[in-house]
Protein backbone atom coordinates (compact mmCIF):
# COMPACT_ATOMS: atom_id res chain seq x y z
CA UNK A 1 0.00 0.00 0.00
CA UNK A 2 1.04 3.67 -0.38
CA UNK A 3 1.50 5.59 2.88
CA UNK A 4 2.17 9.29 3.39
CA UNK A 5 4.18 10.42 6.43
CA UNK A 6 4.20 14.08 7.49
CA UNK A 7 7.30 14.98 9.50
CA UNK A 8 10.84 13.75 8.99
CA UNK A 9 12.19 13.96 12.51
CA UNK A 10 13.37 10.90 14.41
CA UNK A 11 9.84 9.48 14.57
CA UNK A 12 8.93 10.10 10.94
CA UNK A 13 12.21 8.82 9.51
CA UNK A 14 12.07 5.68 11.66
CA UNK A 15 8.49 5.02 10.60
CA UNK A 16 9.33 5.58 6.94
CA UNK A 17 12.15 3.02 7.07
CA UNK A 18 9.93 0.49 8.88
CA UNK A 19 7.26 0.85 6.21
CA UNK A 20 9.79 0.54 3.41
CA UNK A 21 11.15 -2.68 4.94
CA UNK A 22 7.58 -4.01 4.85
CA UNK A 23 7.56 -3.31 1.09
CA UNK A 24 5.13 -0.41 1.26
CA UNK A 25 5.37 2.65 -0.97
CA UNK A 26 6.23 5.69 1.19
CA UNK A 27 6.21 9.46 0.67
CA UNK A 28 7.60 11.78 3.37
CA UNK A 29 6.63 15.45 3.73
CA UNK A 30 8.61 18.05 5.71
CA UNK A 31 8.88 21.83 5.58
CA UNK A 32 12.66 21.65 5.97
CA UNK A 33 14.40 19.95 3.02
CA UNK A 34 17.46 19.34 5.22
CA UNK A 35 15.35 17.01 7.39
CA UNK A 36 15.35 14.38 4.64
CA UNK A 37 19.02 13.68 5.40
CA UNK A 38 17.75 11.60 8.32
CA UNK A 39 16.39 9.10 5.81
CA UNK A 40 19.88 8.23 4.53
CA UNK A 41 20.88 6.73 1.22
CA UNK A 42 18.86 3.53 1.63
CA UNK A 43 15.47 5.26 1.51
CA UNK A 44 13.90 4.83 -1.92
CA UNK A 45 10.57 6.56 -1.30
CA UNK A 46 9.49 10.05 -2.32
CA UNK A 47 10.37 13.23 -0.37
CA UNK A 48 8.33 16.43 -0.67
CA UNK A 49 9.31 19.77 0.85
CA UNK A 50 6.16 21.60 1.90
CA UNK A 51 3.41 22.08 4.46
CA UNK A 52 1.83 18.76 5.35
CA UNK A 53 -1.76 20.00 5.43
CA UNK A 54 -1.53 21.88 2.12
CA UNK A 55 -3.72 20.20 -0.49
CA UNK A 56 -1.22 20.55 -3.35
CA UNK A 57 1.60 19.18 -1.19
CA UNK A 58 -0.50 16.19 -0.21
CA UNK A 59 -1.48 15.52 -3.82
CA UNK A 60 2.20 15.65 -4.82
CA UNK A 61 2.88 13.07 -2.09
CA UNK A 62 0.30 10.75 -3.64
CA UNK A 63 -2.42 11.16 -1.02
CA UNK A 64 -5.12 10.43 -3.61
CA UNK A 65 -3.77 6.88 -3.96
CA UNK A 66 -2.73 6.42 -0.33
CA UNK A 67 -4.33 4.00 2.11
CA UNK A 68 -2.77 5.47 5.27
CA UNK A 69 -1.48 8.80 6.59
CA UNK A 70 0.68 9.54 9.64
CA UNK A 71 1.12 13.09 10.97
CA UNK A 72 4.21 12.96 13.19
CA UNK A 73 5.73 16.43 13.00
CA UNK A 74 6.76 18.35 16.12
CA UNK A 75 3.58 20.47 16.22
CA UNK A 76 0.25 19.32 17.67
CA UNK A 77 -1.79 21.80 15.62
CA UNK A 78 -0.10 20.91 12.34
CA UNK A 79 -0.51 17.19 13.02
CA UNK A 80 -4.19 17.33 13.81
CA UNK A 81 -5.01 19.70 10.91
CA UNK A 82 -3.13 17.45 8.48
CA UNK A 83 -4.81 14.34 9.89
CA UNK A 84 -8.25 15.87 9.50
CA UNK A 85 -7.51 16.98 5.93
CA UNK A 86 -6.36 13.46 5.07
CA UNK A 87 -9.46 11.94 6.65
CA UNK A 88 -12.13 14.46 5.65
CA UNK A 89 -10.89 15.81 2.32
CA UNK A 90 -9.20 12.74 0.84
CA UNK A 91 -11.13 10.00 2.63
CA UNK A 92 -8.08 8.17 4.00
CA UNK A 93 -9.26 5.34 6.27
CA UNK A 94 -6.12 4.74 8.33
CA UNK A 95 -5.01 8.06 9.86
CA UNK A 96 -2.94 8.65 12.99
CA UNK A 97 -1.61 11.84 14.59
CA UNK A 98 1.17 12.30 17.11
CA UNK A 99 -0.08 14.60 19.88
CA UNK A 100 2.13 15.86 22.72
CA UNK A 101 -0.70 17.18 24.91
CA UNK A 102 -2.61 14.20 26.42
CA UNK A 103 -5.72 16.34 27.06
CA UNK A 104 -5.86 17.30 23.41
CA UNK A 105 -5.27 13.69 22.42
CA UNK A 106 -8.40 12.57 24.24
CA UNK A 107 -10.48 15.19 22.41
CA UNK A 108 -9.20 14.14 19.00
CA UNK A 109 -9.76 10.46 19.78
CA UNK A 110 -13.44 11.34 20.12
CA UNK A 111 -13.31 12.86 16.64
CA UNK A 112 -12.28 9.45 15.33
CA UNK A 113 -8.58 10.19 14.77
CA UNK A 114 -6.26 7.83 16.69
CA UNK A 115 -3.49 9.74 18.45
CA UNK A 116 -0.13 8.64 19.75
CA UNK A 117 1.24 10.52 22.76
CA UNK A 118 4.97 10.90 23.30
CA UNK A 119 5.26 8.79 26.46
CA UNK A 120 3.70 5.49 25.29
CA UNK A 121 4.75 5.99 21.67
CA UNK A 122 6.75 3.41 19.73
CA UNK A 123 7.26 2.98 15.99
CA UNK A 124 5.72 -0.48 16.15
CA UNK A 125 2.54 0.87 17.73
CA UNK A 126 2.22 3.44 14.97
CA UNK A 127 2.66 0.70 12.39
CA UNK A 128 -0.12 -1.33 13.97
CA UNK A 129 -2.45 1.65 13.95
CA UNK A 130 -1.72 2.45 10.31
CA UNK A 131 -1.82 -1.06 8.94
CA UNK A 132 -4.98 -2.26 10.70
CA UNK A 133 -5.78 -4.95 13.24
CA UNK A 134 -2.81 -7.02 14.40
CA UNK A 135 -1.97 -9.35 17.28
CA UNK A 136 1.19 -10.32 19.13
CA UNK A 137 1.75 -13.01 21.74
CA UNK A 138 2.57 -11.54 25.18
CA UNK A 139 2.49 -14.53 27.54
CA UNK A 140 1.86 -18.27 27.59
CA UNK A 141 1.03 -20.42 30.61
CA UNK A 142 3.51 -23.18 31.60
CA UNK A 143 1.36 -25.91 30.06
CA UNK A 144 1.22 -24.08 26.74
CA UNK A 145 -2.56 -24.26 26.66
CA UNK A 146 -3.48 -20.61 27.26
CA UNK A 147 -1.94 -17.57 25.62
CA UNK A 148 -2.32 -13.84 26.24
CA UNK A 149 -2.40 -11.76 23.06
CA UNK A 150 -1.87 -8.06 22.48
CA UNK A 151 -4.58 -7.08 19.98
CA UNK A 152 -5.04 -3.91 17.95
CA UNK A 153 -8.53 -3.78 16.46
CA UNK A 154 -9.40 -2.39 13.04
CA UNK A 155 -11.28 0.91 13.06
CA UNK A 156 -14.54 -0.87 12.19
CA UNK A 157 -14.73 -2.12 15.79
CA UNK A 158 -14.86 1.42 17.24
CA UNK A 159 -18.22 1.99 18.92
CA UNK A 160 -18.92 -1.74 19.38
CA UNK A 161 -19.06 -3.43 22.77
CA UNK A 162 -16.03 -5.49 23.74
CA UNK A 163 -18.37 -8.38 24.43
CA UNK A 164 -19.17 -8.51 20.70
CA UNK A 165 -15.48 -9.13 19.94
CA UNK A 166 -15.40 -11.85 22.62
CA UNK A 167 -18.51 -13.49 21.17
CA UNK A 168 -17.11 -13.36 17.64
CA UNK A 169 -13.75 -14.91 18.58
CA UNK A 170 -14.20 -16.94 21.77
CA UNK A 171 -11.45 -14.97 23.54
CA UNK A 172 -11.69 -13.13 26.87
CA UNK A 173 -10.56 -9.50 27.14
CA UNK A 174 -8.54 -9.27 30.35
CA UNK A 175 -7.29 -5.68 30.10
CA UNK A 176 -7.53 -2.57 27.92
CA UNK A 177 -4.73 -0.05 27.43
CA UNK A 178 -6.47 3.30 26.83
CA UNK A 179 -4.66 6.65 26.61
CA UNK A 180 -1.60 4.98 28.11
CA UNK A 181 -3.48 3.63 31.16
CA UNK A 182 -4.73 0.14 31.96
CA UNK A 183 -8.45 -0.45 32.50
CA UNK A 184 -10.48 -3.53 33.41
CA UNK A 185 -13.37 -4.00 30.96
CA UNK A 186 -17.00 -4.42 32.00
CA UNK A 187 -20.00 -5.87 30.20
CA UNK A 188 -20.83 -2.43 28.77
CA UNK A 189 -17.32 -1.29 27.77
CA UNK A 190 -17.26 0.06 24.21
CA UNK A 191 -14.22 0.02 21.92
CA UNK A 192 -12.63 3.45 21.43
CA UNK A 193 -10.13 4.54 18.79
CA UNK A 194 -6.61 3.71 19.91
CA UNK A 195 -7.60 0.97 22.35
CA UNK A 196 -5.13 -1.89 22.78
CA UNK A 197 -6.60 -5.15 24.06
CA UNK A 198 -4.88 -7.85 26.08
CA UNK A 199 -6.90 -11.02 25.57
CA UNK A 200 -6.64 -14.62 26.76
CA UNK A 201 -7.28 -17.47 24.35
CA UNK A 202 -6.14 -20.90 23.22
CA UNK A 203 -4.01 -21.57 20.13
CA UNK A 204 -6.95 -22.85 18.11
CA UNK A 205 -8.62 -19.43 18.45
CA UNK A 206 -5.63 -17.34 17.43
CA UNK A 207 -6.22 -17.21 13.68
CA UNK A 208 -9.88 -16.36 14.18
CA UNK A 209 -8.89 -13.55 16.53
CA UNK A 210 -6.39 -12.24 13.99
CA UNK A 211 -8.96 -12.30 11.19
CA UNK A 212 -11.70 -10.66 13.25
CA UNK A 213 -9.35 -7.97 14.59
CA UNK A 214 -8.37 -6.98 11.05
CA UNK A 215 -11.73 -7.36 9.32
CA UNK A 216 -14.11 -5.85 11.84
CA UNK A 217 -17.49 -7.09 13.09
CA UNK A 218 -19.67 -9.28 10.93
CA UNK A 219 -23.46 -9.32 10.81
CA UNK A 220 -25.21 -8.70 14.10
CA UNK A 221 -22.28 -8.47 16.49
CA UNK A 222 -22.86 -5.33 18.52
Amino acid sequence: MHIVVMGCGRVGSTLAHHLQRLNHSVAVIDQDPAAFRRLGDTFTGKTIAGVGFDRDTLVEAGIENAEAFAAVSSGDNSNIIAARVARETFGIGHVVARIYDPLRAEVYERLGIPTIATVPWTASRLLKTLLGGTIDEEWRDPTGQVVMLHVILAEAWVGRKLTSFEEATGCRVALISRFGKGELPTAVTVVQAGDELHVTATDDLTEGIRAAAAAGPVGGHR
